[in-house]
């Protein structure tokens, strides 16, 4: 197992609720590969630095996790097709 860290930014024009059902989605497919949640840091909205479908905003939550090196690509995989998120970059903490 390898620590990683998941920053992610999700539309701006989702609420609180609809936030956190993103984020614990993205938690579940972490979890359900045998990994496990270090921490979870919620930045909230901010305005990013150039745009993104048409929009300067975003909600930022950046995910610490522990997972094998091999899921890494079965979760991108899962975060370009989830429907809310707009931008993700996965890394590898040392």
């Amino acid at each position: 197992m390898r620590n990683y860290e998941v920053v992610t930014i999700f539309q701006p024009d989702l609420d609180e609720a609809a936030l956190s059902a993103a984020i614990e989605k993205v938690k579940g497919w972490i979890t359900e590969s045998g990994g496990s949640i270090t921490k979870v840091d919620v930045w909230g909205k901010r305005r990013m630095a150039y745009m993104i479908r048409k929009t300067r905003e975003g909600q930022y939550a950046v995910i610490y996790a522990q997972m094998e090196p091999a899921f890494t690509s079965t979760l991108e995989r899962n975060l370009r097709f989830h429907e809310p998120l707009m931008r993700f970059l996965i890394t590898l903490v040392d």
